[in-house]
Parts: C-alpha cells; structure tokens; sequence
C-alpha cells in the first residue's frame, strides 16, 4: 500500500508530540538513548503540557468572554488543518470535562490532577502552578474526582498503549525512530545524508541536496571536474564560460579556501524555541499557529535561524546572523555547506553517538570549521541530586576528546575546530525569576519562579541547577561548569590532531548583554521567554558577531581569505539556487 508524503507528515506530528511530551534527559554514555513512541507519555511533561493547555482554554474563556466549551473550539479553529483532527479528538474527549471543572472555578493544577494527567508519587509533594485554591489543593482535587469519577470514555482513552503496534504503521513507525535517533534525514533518496525537504532533518538542517537520486552529488563536496557540465557540490556555480572556456568553479573557486560549517551542538545550538503566541490569548489567532507543523516535524527547534548555520531571515523576532552567512558572504563558492547536527538534550556523552551522523568524506570533501557547543546540558538535569549527575571533568575529557578523535578520522584535512565554553546560567535566574511568563501575562498571577518550581516539583526542569531559588545550589552549578570550560581549554591548548587544528572560545553571555545594553535592550530579552531557558532570537545574532570579530583578530586563517571573484559569482549565478 503506498501511503503519501501528507499522511507519514501527520503521524510524525502525532508521534513526535508523543515523543517530545515523553522526552527525559538524555544519558552520559555513548550509546543512543532507547526510544518508544508509546501514547503511554512521562508523566511530568504530560502534567506541563496538560497544565499549559487548560490555562490556554481558561484564558479564553476568559478573554473573549465565551463559555469554556466555546473557548475548546475556539483554540481548535486556530490550528492548521492538517492537525485539527487531532485537536477535536482531543477537545471531544477532554473538553466536557474541563469545561465541567472549570465552571466550577478549578484552576488548571486540579483540573489535570482530577484527570490523571498529573500525578503524584508516594511520599513526593502535590506539584502546581498556580497558588492553591482557599479549600487546598488536596481537597480540590478530591472534589474534582469526584466529579470525574464516571469518564468512561476517559478511562478508555487514557488505557490506549500504542500508535506503532498497528501493522500498517510498524514500518512506517520504526523509520521515524531511525530519523530521531540518528539525526538523519527522513526523506533522503540516495543516501548521502542531504535532502530536498525542509524538515525531519532535512535541509533546515544541512544544506539542501541538488540531487537526491545521485549520491556523488551534495553540499561540501570538491567539484568534479570543475563541474563543467553539471553543479556536484550543490553551491549553484557550473557550467563554461564561452568567452575562454574555463569552467566557472575552477575560475571563482580554484585555490578560494571553500570550506563548510558543522554544529555538533545541544538545543541551543539547534535552537529550541516555543513561540510566545502560543500561550499569550491577548495575541492569539490563526497566525499564531501557522508554523505549529513545521516546529513539530523540527523538534520545536529552528536550526534555519541558528547562530552557526542558520540562512534564512527569522520570522520568531530578531533577526538571523550566523557563522554560515558570513562565511557565504566572504566566499560565495561556500553556498549551502552547512551541517547542524544538533540534540535537544544533547552533552558531551551523548555527542559521541550523535557525531556519527556527520557527512564528511575526507578524500573528496572541502575541509570544515566545526563548532563543538555543548553550553549546559553536562551540568543541567532535573534530577533532584542533580550534583551528582553532572559530568566530571574527568568524563568530560574523555568524552571530548574521544570525539575529537572520531573527527579526526573523518575531517579532510585543513579543517579547524573550536571548542566553546559552556555558559554560567546564574543569568537565568537573575534576570528572569520575579517576571511573569507569558502564560501569566494576562492575570499577573505565573512567574518564571513559579514555573521553574513546578517543572522541579515534576522532575523534568531542564536545569534543576541553575532554575532554582537556592543560591548555594546556582553558584555550585556554575562552578562545575567553568571546571569543564577548563578541561576544554586544556585540551585546546595540550591536544594536537592530524587533519585540523583546534581552538577555544568562551561562550560569550556577557559580551552579548554588554553589546544588547548599548542597543538600548534588557538582559532578560536574550533569554527565550516561554522556556525561560534558552539563548533568543537577539542573543543568537548578537553571539555571531562576537564570535566572528574574535576569529578575525585571533584566528583569521580558520576564517579563509576573502573571494575576489563574490561580486561576478553574484552577476552570473545571483543566488545560486537559494537554500
């Protein structure tokens, strides 16, 4: 049976907001992380999610002056089309319910609690958002079950195990395990690890294929034969030039110092973003969710805005500046080489399998800078001993350098690498905790101390270190990491490697609120405002320019030399075939 392009969209959708909402932290070891796509979801982000969603509802209600009933429809009209069925589904089975609860003035923590949905561990607290009712969160629950004590059809719902146990979706549910475990392209018809679609991993990611049914042919490449006849590395200059007969790759690229960029980051250096107008009512429409598909089939991050390889112009605010474009700038020839091989959750351990999706072949490719960028996830975790989960300096040595080493082996030759610091997240804290969030806006009545201490209660804070009010705890955290800022350091300075030559920069959090003050912004501007976590949108534009200023005045030869022949490139092949 063939099944079409749209219909594995739709089930990867459903199937990666399973995924997503039942995500945890990823392990220190080498190996892959074990993946389920089971309906059977990690309870904390169920709770979160559950948590947002009604508020979202009340809100409405709330705004609008509708019944909670008219608020579920209303919330379902704004998702795109190709997701609507799943949001009736839900709002059909869910929204008598909550509307039941809420009219009866429960607020979202005992609504998700009344429907399972949050729950609570023997001898572990009652976790919310909100402060409690006047009768107690205890008690308001118990009234709410109460009332939800014959949702049959609930029950059913809840009890349903798994999408992937149909046999028409086996296959189709294992290649998406394949794509989220190895980072790799769903749509990739020759194999070579580059695609012709945006998302599951495709061009958003790396730079988009020229031509997926030829596997010799793709971004990064040296030309064959100075691609007279045809463009194999995908940078949109080939053919003669019939004044002289000389190819025009070998004419503009010959001896130009192509080289690409790679990520090997963590979320922040894929760029994990939730937009704000999901959860802001007072801004709420249509629009607000037109790019929900997109975020979805991209692990809600946005590598195409990044600071090292984003290429095109943002649409979440700010504006887009990254490594990759100023290296296109300064020689055209390097159009759309670019790799982000980035992990939500991604550390120091968990590169050692996600570095294997790297595409670099190292006798016929251009050498690479490579950015390795893990700035907090080897010190955050939600684990209530968080201290003793974080990575020692000790395993963090090995596990760099082991990389390094898998580089090594696979980088031509005349590559660089930069190793970047990892952030001090006391910024977080300081900034943002006394500020409403976005879903407290409307009511002033949720701050970012309030869901950090709700995302802890739960077990699933990002960063159970840094997103605390415990000062003791914040300066520890920040104190491991600047003791695995040094290790990088060290091995930049000791470490030699026989195909590229290695660097370290610190990451650059204060430099950047330095240059965002002289424009007139506030530091909690830089931090993502619905995860209160995150670099923004201005904090990655802001972080290109530091970096590149700081490679031009120490490191000019990582850089290459700048392309005499950009603005004839430009006047015969324009934009090269775009991104």
């Amino acid at each position: 049976m063939r099944v079409s392009r749209q219909t594995l969209l739709n089930l990867f959708w459903l199937l990666l907001l399973l995924k997503a909402a039942s995500s945890s932290p990823l392990p220190r070891g080498n190996d892959p992380p074990p993946l389920s796509l089971p309906f059977g979801l990690n309870k904390g982000h169920t709770c979160v999610g559950c948590v947002l969603v009604v508020s979202v509802i009340e809100q409405l209600a709330q705004w609008h002056n509708s019944t909670v009933k008219a608020a579920v429809e209303r919330l379902c009209s704004y998702i795109p089309e190709k997701l609507q069925g799943f949001c009736l589904l839900l709002a059909e089975l869910y929204g008598p319910h909550i509307a039941e609860l809420i009219d009866k003035e429960m607020n979202a923590d005992v609504v998700c609690h009344s429907l399972k949905l949050c729950k609570q561990d023997p001898g572990q607290p009652l976790c919310h958002l909100y402060p409690p009712p006047k009768m107690g969160l205890s008690t308001a629950i118990r009234k709410a079950k109460r009332i939800m004590k014959n949702s049959k059809d609930l029950k059913s719902f809840i009890g349903f195990s798994n999408v992937c146990a149909f046999p028409l979706l086996a296959n189709l549910c294992e290649k998406i395990k394949y794509v989220i475990r190895n980072k790799l392209p769903f749509e990739d018809f020759d194999g070579d690890k580059f695609s012709t679609f945006p998302t599951l991993r495709g061009y958003h990611w790396r730079g988009r294929d020229c031509n997926d049914k030829n596997t010799t042919v793709y971004p990064g490449r040296r030309p064959d034969d100075w691609d007279a006849k045809s463009d194999s590395n995908c940078n949109g200059i080939w053919g003669v030039d019939p004044k002289d007969g000389i190819p025009y790759e070998e004419k503009f690229c010959k001896g130009a110092d192509s080289q690409g960029v790679v990520l090997l980051g963590d979320s922040a250096g894929a760029h994990f973003h939730i937009p704000p107008d999901w959860m802001t009512v007072t801004q709420m429409s249509t629009k607000s969710f037109a790019n929900l598909p997109m975020a979805f089939t991209d692990e809600f991050d946005w590598p195409q805005f990044s600071e090292i390889t984003g290429f095109l112009n943002s649409t979440i605010g700010g504006w887009t500046d990254s490594l990759y474009l100023r290296l296109r700038r300064r020689n055209r020839c390097n159009h759309r080489d670019l790799q982000n091989i980035s992990q939500n959750g991604g550390s120091s351990g968990s590169f050692l399998h996600l570095i294997k999706s790297l595409a670099r072949n190292q006798l016929l490719d251009n050498p690479a800078i490579v950015i390795y960028a893990t700035i907090g996830n080897d010190v955050c975790n939600g684990n209530r001993d968080t201290l003793a989960h974080m990575t020692t300096p000790k395993e963090m040595f090995s596990n760099v350098v082991q990389a390094l080493r898998y580089l090594d082996s696979r980088l031509p030759n005349g590559s660089h690498v930069i190793l970047t610091g990892l952030v001090d997240g006391r910024f977080l804290w300081d900034n943002l905790h006394d500020r409403y969030h976005p879903l407290g806006q409307l009511n002033r009545d949720v701050t970012y101390s309030q869901v950090y201490s709700f995302l802890d209660c739960l077990q699933v804070s990002p960063c159970r270190g840094w997103l605390t009010p415990n000062e003791t705890l914040r300066n520890l955290t920040s104190e491991r990491a600047l003791q695995l800022s040094n290790v990088l350091q060290e091995i930049a300075r000791s470490e030699k490697f026989a195909n590229f030559d290695i660097f370290y920069m610190d990451f650059p959090l204060r430099q950047t609120a330095e240059e965002w003050h002289k424009m007139g912004g506030e530091p909690w501007q830089l931090i993502e405002p619905v995860d209160g976590f995150h670099p923004s949108q201005i904090a990655a534009a802001l972080g290109t320019g530091i970096t590149w200023q700081k490679a031009l005045r120490e490191w000019p030869r990582v850089l290459g030399k700048e392309n005499p022949f950009n603005d004839q490139i430009e006047a015969i092949f324009k934009d090269q075939g775009g991104h």
